[in-house]
């Protein structure tokens, strides 16, 4: 099967989240499992250009129709650590991706239609016909619409798109100046409920309802958020048009690269470990111990790894650190705020407690540090206000770090509570859930994990070792976009 990526980021070369995680994991399984896979880019002016081998032409005269004109584009090719992506480079005074940034411009509607429609330019012209183009998020979810409108029309018309929505809450607004620009020149057609009309706003299009109307297949990122996306406010909205289209539209869970993610190789840590050997896991927790200078005793370790803001519940964050300190733990946090105000606070919080030989704050992201952290952690705290999947998660389970998860999201596909899930037998379950957003729901998760860490540590083991087990790698989520893949192959 011909399979073509059309998205924003692809990890590592372009990485704001995980959505570039994502991109490249698919991409690189469904190779490995035989298909042929291409991923089509914007080429940013800040992207890592040194993970990218071979840059070289691929197409330099495409005009891509803009506004009853056309702006000329260059098309480059090159590999990102063995994938083939094609790079969009268009040569105009917008400078659309000439901006020292991914994201966060006032025109970013205006940036990712014009992708979206180069895109597909790009396709017809250089005469590709994947049998499934496969879109992400709001940023591509035009390209299902031009698909269907015009493009089907001009040589494309066995094309099927299948549409991931990897976050419901930024979905990509504007106007008719959209869809003058696109060349989808009638905005009463457009302008309708059943089209791409905004639900609540009737003088704005959403383009990722576009998406999720115009394309063969929608997907989200985990089964548990495909219903919170239908039936809560999780859905920003686009409950009612999701359930129009439920026929359609499932949730498949993301995936974590086992080859970077790997206690067994994994270059960053000093003691390689296995479910055969776990025992190496403890010389981790020394080494890193030594390296944040926190005091080397017979205490748990309870981790927190990622973004510091209020999808991620940091109010639980910071209550979660305090807990453990009092409660006979140790603590170590590495994330970055993506507000002053949270910075500011968590700044302040690291200067009151930087003698405390127990709790580490460090705040930023460290690669390096992240993967022996995973490693040398007893557990890993994941309170999410809402969580689509979680990669956090499925790598403590693989670093047989135990995790203490709020019950939202991909959290709840993923952590089987140890004490109360009545869909596992004992010997399946792999961690701790709660599922209020109080101090009093996160306390009662991690007392029991202390209690067993303390009390019945070969319990304890034991439950680490049964997280192990499971295969959160790419090999199931592949398998189900293949099916995915071949059902809407051979709609008509």
């Amino acid at each position: 099967m011909y399979i073509v990526h059309l998205a924003s980021e692809c990890a590592p070369v372009i990485k704001a989240g995980g959505l570039g995680d994502v991109v490249y994991g698919l991409s690189r399984e469904l190779e490995n499992r035989g298909h042929c896979v291409e991923i089509i880019l914007p080429k940013y002016d800040c992207m890592r250009y040194d993970h990218i081998w071979g840059l070289h032409d691929a197409y330099m005269n495409l005009w891509v129709p803009w506004y009853g004109a056309a702006i000329h584009c260059s098309v480059y090719c090159g590999w990102v650590h063995g994938r083939v992506c094609f790079f969009i480079e268009p040569h105009s005074q917008d400078n659309f991706f000439n901006r020292g940034c991914y994201y966060g411009c006032d025109d970013d509607n205006m940036r990712f239609a014009f992708f979206s429609k180069a895109a597909l330019q790009f396709l017809q012209h250089s005469n590709k016909r994947p049998d499934v183009i496969h879109c992400h998020d709001w940023q591509t979810g035009l390209v299902p619409v031009m698909l269907y409108e015009i493009y089907q029309y001009h040589g494309m018309g066995t094309q099927r798109v299948c549409y991931t929505i990897h976050n419901f809450k930024h979905q990509g607004f504007g106007g008719g100046e959209i869809l003058q620009a696109t060349g989808l020149n009638r905005p009463e057609h457009y302008f309708q409920g059943d089209r791409l009309q905004d639900n609540f706003n009737p003088f704005a299009i959403n383009l990722m309802k576009g998406g999720i109307i115009y394309s063969n297949a929608v997907t989200t990122v985990s089964p548990h958020h495909a219903w919170e996306a239908r039936y809560t406010s999780i859905g920003y909205g686009l409950g009612h048009t999701l359930h129009l289209h439920q026929d359609k539209f499932t949730g498949v869970l993301n995936g974590i690269d086992c080859d970077f993610w790997n206690p067994e190789t994994d270059r960053y840590i000093p003691h390689h470990f296995s479910q055969d050997n776990f025992e190496e896991k403890a010389k981790n927790k020394k080494a890193l111990r030594e390296r944040l200078l926190l005091q080397d005793v017979d205490k748990p370790l309870i981790a927190y790894i990622g973004r510091l803001d209020d999808q991620k519940g940091v109010h639980l964050v910071h209550h979660a650190m305090y807990h453990a300190i009092h409660n006979g733990a140790q603590f170590v946090l590495l994330g970055s705020a993506t507000e002053s105000k949270i910075n500011a606070h968590f700044q302040h919080e690291k200067r009151f407690l930087n003698d405390n030989p127990d709790i580490h704050l460090e705040l930023g992201f460290n690669e390096e540090l992240s993967h022996l952290i995973y490693a040398g952690a007893d557990m890993i705290v994941v309170p999410s206000n809402y969580e689509p999947c979680g990669l956090t998660q499925m790598i403590g389970l693989k670093y047989g770090t135990v995790p203490i998860v709020r019950g939202v999201g991909g959290l709840v596909n993923t952590v089987f509570d140890r004490d109360y899930d009545e869909n596992k037998p004992p010997e399946e379950r792999n961690g701790y859930v709660f599922y209020q957003s109080d101090y009093n729901a996160i306390e009662s998760a991690m007392d029991r994990a202390l209690k067993l860490w303390y009390n019945e540590p070969e319990e304890f083991r034991k439950l680490a070792l049964q997280g192990m087990k499971y295969d959160y790698s790419w090999n199931h989520p592949a398998e189900e976009y293949v099916k995915i893949y071949d059902r809407i192959r051979y709609q008509w």
